[in-house]
């Protein structure tokens, strides 16, 4: 491994959040595409391991992977959160399929008001604004964050299964 991508692995590893391609580029005094290829090589390095990248849009972050999720929260025992309901997985497929989407949108699909919904995904971190519409009152456009990522143990929205076509 290079030492452009050691010295990723050491301070996603060491990270708390997620960081923005930027910041990597200015702790490392890189160049943006020099980052890109240090994390492809990290990426790569990774991929028996324990530990992953994931990736959304400009911002990377160091994970465990899914399937040595279960031993880590014993080992941690992280607060525990209440699990989602129904409504709440509808919405957040919707969003992650649709993205950047209006609140209209969701509703039209849902063919309910997901206001509530929303908040409370809002509230656990899987959706937020990302943008505001063109349209009238410039709605606000949800999408998914790297949260959302971390719960589903994807390393990006690419991993997302095709939508299933509607008859």
């Amino acid at each position: 491994m290079t030492g452009l991508a050691g010295s990723l692995e050491a301070i996603l590893f060491s990270s708390n959040r997620p960081l923005k391609i930027r910041e990597l580029a200015q702790a490392t005094d890189s160049d943006r595409t020099a980052v890109e290829l240090a994390l492809d090589e990290l990426r790569e390095a990774l991929a028996d391991h324990g530990l992953m990248l994931q990736r959304q849009d400009d911002q990377v972050v160091m994970t465990t992977r899914p399937e040595f999720a279960a031993p880590v929260r014993r080992a941690l025992r992280p607060e525990v959160t209440g699990r989602l309901s129904a409504a709440a997985y509808e919405t957040l497929a919707i969003v992650a399929f649709n993205q950047p989407v209006p609140r209209s949108r969701i509703e039209e699909i849902r063919g309910v008001n997901c206001d509530s919904v929303l908040a409370n995904l809002e509230l656990r971190n899987l959706v937020v604004e990302v943008g505001r519409g063109s349209g009238p009152g410039q709605p606000k456009l949800y999408g998914t964050t790297m949260r959302f990522l971390q719960v589903l143990g994807l390393e990006s929205l690419d991993q997302l299964p095709s939508p299933v076509a509607q008859h």
